[in-house]
């Protein structure tokens, strides 16, 4: 009985001495007056003679700052030299927002400029083609606007060749 008696105290004396550890490490007092204990250190800004307790490896003097990321609502804000706060709840969703419309609005344009890509390559093989078939062969029959079969005049044909060479000068090599 004795034995267990020991491990029991022995248990009890470590949890007392691991207590301290589990409270919080940083006690300030805020601008509105309360007692502020946190894990985390206070505000930068906070006034020296405001922090009660810091562990020991920070020193009171020199709270550790939060990396913050500033927003352009923070730089266009009156009070931009001046220490800046969390972002609110709503300052963080409408920077979603803006993000996310800025990111679709660059999925648009990039999708946009590959249709078109994708639209002048035609045009140009549809052109290269045209040209082969004009400067190849001596006879062409087409169809007129009335949907009968004709045979293409020269004139006809070079007008077709230089409209090809038109959008062939737009192609690259």
């Amino acid at each position: 009985m004795k034995p267990i008696r020991c491990l029991r105290a022995l248990c009890a004396g470590a949890a007392l001495l691991l207590a301290p550890y589990a409270h919080a490490q940083y006690s300030w007092i805020d601008d509105h007056g309360t007692r502020v204990f946190s894990d985390r250190p206070p505000p930068v800004g906070t006034p020296a003679s405001r922090i009660l307790q810091a562990p020991r490896s920070a020193t009171a003097a020199t709270p550790v700052e939060a990396a913050v990321p500033t927003t352009d609502v923070d730089k266009a804000s009156p009070a931009a030299g001046a220490k800046h706060a969390l972002p609110t709840l709503a300052d963080r969703e409408a920077a979603y927002r803006e993000r996310t419309a800025r990111y679709e609005a660059d999925a648009r344009e990039a999708a946009e400029t590959a249709r078109l890509k994708v639209e002048h390559a035609n045009a140009c093989t549809a052109a290269r083609e045209e040209e082969y078939f004009m400067k190849k062969t001596r006879r062409m029959i087409g169809v007129n606007e009335k949907g009968e079969r004709a045979v293409l005049t020269d004139e006809d044909k070079a007008a077709r060749l230089a409209r090809a060479r038109r959008v062939l000068a737009g192609c690259p090599g």
